[in-house]
């Protein structure tokens, strides 16, 4: 009974009850979607590369190394030899070994000098592999593959010419304008630092810094069709991946005491959540907006509802007077605001629900944020319940100046 007059009751007042629906729709969808993205954020971080077991490189700190191998961030503070890399390549239980270097740029974009391995044992996200949008791997010495944020930026495509710099700043002049390398591939967009990379080969790479007499040779001997083999004396850091997980920590422990040189391999998941610590701090700060924004909704709610008491002293008489308690006048104002914060919660969920299935791609290639649009878990339960919870709480005011307005009525028939 009490279920069919609040319902009544608030379709006689649609227009201020849609208006704060459309109010606390707003903060809940914002509140789940914080929340939710909150966490699969952090998630989607940790996956910025997959499917590798160690990061090695010269002995440094775990977020350093992290931060110029994964995310092109910073200088590393030295190199280590090819005949260590060749050395981790002949570990047992090493499935492959794809060595980076780096140091040079084009306008502002990072150069990653590597080997064609790269693009088949490099993962990001879900274990997810590299793909080409346009063309291929270099299967040149001067070929080079570009990121999707690359190509849109410069505006490249396949077959175009690029002159890397030397440095990593975005103006340099220090150029390698006797070496230009040539677009061979595009790759798709990852969400990753993939996307602003230009990846070349480790041969490329050492010819580039070739004076311009040795480069004439070099193309020299390009032309007349013989097979080129550079010899490369070291490397920024090296990407492995074992056969077993199990031998992770031992081949850890083994490169961490090599006798060639002084190096350090670092799991990238562990690396990962430790750098999450110190830059994931911004999602508590998103998560306490959204709770201010919600609680400044639900205080609408209980405006609308403590205003409305005096515009119904009439339909409040009326209920006195059929036999209607004031415990069942405090029950109806309740009744009526959780009708209104379940409802709202509910078309809520479902909004950002239906935003996270069509926005999945778009978030991943642009942000990089993998994030799965199932809504319907613990957490976001948990934020409905709080929403009725707080819902209940805010209302009991409205409520009980109506109990105290009946209970006074009452008092004054008699």
């Amino acid at each position: 009974m009490i279920f069919t007059i609040a319902l009544q009751s608030l379709k006689s007042r649609r227009g201020a009850v849609l208006l704060t629906m459309l109010s606390v729709i707003l903060s809940v969808g914002l509140l789940v979607a914080t929340e939710h993205i909150r966490l699969q954020a952090k998630d989607s971080f940790g996956r910025t590369i997959s499917g590798t077991d160690l990061i090695v490189g010269p002995r440094t700190g775990q977020t350093n190394l992290l931060l110029y191998s994964v995310f092109r961030v910073g200088n590393p503070t030295n190199n280590i030899s090819w005949a260590s890399v060749e050395s981790i390549q002949n570990y047992p239980g090493v499935n492959w070994a794809v060595p980076i270097s780096l140091g040079d740029s084009h306008k502002g974009f990072a150069v990653v000098g590597t080997t064609s391995d790269y693009f088949r044992f490099f993962q990001y996200g879900n274990k997810q592999a590299l793909q080409f949008k346009e063309g291929q791997a270099f299967d040149s010495v001067f070929g080079a593959v570009i990121g999707s944020d690359v190509a849109k930026t410069m505006r490249y495509k396949v077959g175009d010419e690029i002159v890397l710099s030397h440095g990593m700043a975005e103006v340099s002049f220090k150029t390698h304008q006797h070496s230009p390398f040539r677009v061979t591939g595009i790759l798709l967009p990852t969400g990753t630092p993939v996307d602003k990379t230009v990846h070349v080969s480790l041969q490329g790479l050492e010819a580039a810094h070739m004076s311009q007499h040795q480069l004439h040779e070099l193309e020299h001997d390009l032309q007349e069709g013989e097979e080129i083999t550079l010899p490369i004396e070291q490397v920024t850091a090296v990407l492995v991946g074992l056969d077993s997980p199990i031998r992770t920590l031992q081949i850890q422990r083994q490169i961490n005491q090599s006798a060639l040189e002084p190096m350090m391999a670092i799991l990238p998941g562990v690396a990962l959540s430790e750098l999450w610590q110190l830059v994931g701090n911004i999602e508590n700060l998103l998560l306490l907006i959204s709770v201010m924004i919600l609680f400044a909704s639900l205080l609408g709610l209980a405006t609308m509802l403590l205003t409305s008491i005096r515009e119904r002293r009439r339909e409040i008489a009326v209920l006195r007077a059929i036999g209607a308690s004031p415990v069942v006048v405090f029950l109806l104002i309740q009744t009526e605001a959780f009708l209104i914060s379940v409802s709202a919660s509910i078309i809520a969920v479902l909004l950002v629900w239906g935003t996270l299935i069509i926005g999945a791609n778009w978030l991943s290639e642009e942000y990089g944020l993998f994030v799965d649009a199932n809504l319907f878990t613990l957490g976001t339960f948990t934020v409905v319940g709080l929403v009725c919870v707080i819902t209940f709480i805010i209302a009991c005011v409205p409520a009980i100046t109506a109990y105290k307005q009946t209970l006074q009525q009452g008092l004054n028939a008699r």
